[in-house]
């Protein structure tokens, strides 16, 4: 008992906001002078409901994520310095006007370096330049990796629901992602389970120093936990429960990446079953009190997973082999040449474009398919998008086309211009 009180003690020591506003002042960031009183009367530490502070629970659908899960209600004025706003999400009410400041744009730009490494520009370069120029064997595997890992996270902060650090005193130099619930910190967990999944992966399959992929994972980690707190958007528990929720899941995951693979690959209905259980666990996994962007953001990740996985399987049927045949391992980087370099740039511009023109068309066709399906309307489409009728299949659809063109359509227009 005396054990679990100590815990308990620190659990609470590592949740306390006045923390990451500590982390916050250390590395330059300034809240509005104002806050100092807040602060100091335990205005910051008032308990809040997803979406919005606790005082405006029942103030109406309207209101309930109108300023922030965690934000600050009102106008406290900006700090002098190098200001900023933060990055908006344009499906929430939140408007971002609460303007911050910072005496290091250099940490600033370092940390907004961090936390873009989980999210979605950084999955549409990384995964792709790994499938297409580097090694599509060991791409499946990330993916593969990385939609359990993120989808168990998601899965897990609606469970728990805990709300994000409460400003004051802590300064939200982001917003983006402010609707949805703290714990765990899915930003901590794809940063520790990406690099520690590709060490794990390549080690011994591509020739480097083990050295230099231990250095690299733990400095893609550090970069990514650190700036969440940075950003004010986590607890130092949240980015600590991600850190080893993420080991956990991929000591349990990884001796199965290998079989997974192998049954999208060459089981004959692999496609219906992934596509099922995919759809399935984005229908039956969680509810939501009030709309966030956790359930189109994990209808996302499965679509694309689902996706991969449906292209991966059509690449086998077909006989297009994407992957290093095994004369060629181990691999090395020690053969880049300009001319290599060259067209692997140029692969992943023309692919890249390609999936954005895929995203857009998708998103065009499938948001009002699916209003006029549910009878919903959709003059304003940022409300339609926030009905689950809606938000599911249009996420669904639209990256798992991303995922299969990903996989099967964007190699196969390289082969026929001769790019492969």
């Amino acid at each position: 008992m005396a054990l679990c009180r100590r815990l308990a003690r620190l659990a609470a020591r590592l949740q306390d906001p006045r923390k990451v506003a500590a982390f916050q002042r250390l590395c330059g960031v300034e809240g509005p002078s104002e806050w100092a009183d807040a602060e100091r009367r335990g205005g910051g530490r008032e308990p809040l409901a997803n979406g919005g502070p606790a005082g405006e629970r029942s103030a109406g659908p309207g209101r309930q994520h109108g300023a922030g899960n965690g934000a600050v209600p009102g106008g406290a004025g900006p700090p002098r310095g190098w200001r900023r706003r933060p990055r908006r999400n344009s499906l929430t009410e939140e408007d971002g006007s609460q303007e911050f400041a910072t005496r290091s744009r250099f940490l600033y730009y370092l940390f907004s370096l961090g936390t873009e490494l989980g999210n979605e520009l950084f999955y549409i370069l990384f995964f792709p330049f790994c499938i297409w120029n580097l090694d599509a064997w060991l791409g499946r595997r990330l993916i593969h990796v990385w939609v359990c890992v993120m989808y168990l996270g998601q899965c897990t902060k609606d469970v728990i629901r805990w709300p994000r650090p409460a400003s004051p005193p802590v300064v939200k130099l982001e917003v983006f992602y402010n609707s949805e619930y703290s714990m765990p910190s899915t930003h901590a967990m794809s940063g520790t389970a990406i690099p520690l999944a590709l060490l794990l992966l390549s080690y011994g399959r591509w020739q480097y120093p083990l050295m230099f992929g231990l250095i690299l994972a733990f400095c893609w980690c550090s970069l990514v936990c650190c700036s969440r707190i940075y950003m004010g958007m986590h607890s130092i528990l949240d980015v600590i429960a991600g850190f080893l929720y993420a080991i956990l899941i991929l000591v349990i995951f990884h001796p199965v990446v290998d079989l997974i693979d192998n049954f999208n690959l060459t089981y004959k209905y692999a496609p219906l079953i992934i596509i099922s259980l995919h759809l399935a666990l984005g229908i039956f996994s969680f509810t939501l009190d009030t709309w966030s962007t956790s359930r189109g953001d994990t209808a996302q990740i499965l679509g694309c997973g689902a996706g991969v996985a449906c292209g991966s399987h059509v690449n086998y049927v077909l006989g297009v082999n994407l992957d290093p045949s095994p004369d060629m391992l181990p691999l090395s980087l020690s053969s880049l040449t300009v001319t290599v370099f060259g067209k692997a740039i140029l692969r992943l511009l023309i692919g890249v474009v390609i999936l954005l023109l895929t995203k857009i068309v998708m998103k065009k066709a499938t948001i009002p398919l699916a209003c006029k399906i549910f009878r919903i309307p959709h003059s304003d489409v940022r409300k339609a998008r926030q009905r689950m009728e809606v938000e599911l299949p249009y996420r669904y659809i639209t990256y798992g086309m991303v995922g299969f063109s990903l996989m099967f359509v964007v190699p196969c227009l390289f082969r026929f211009i001769g790019l492969s």
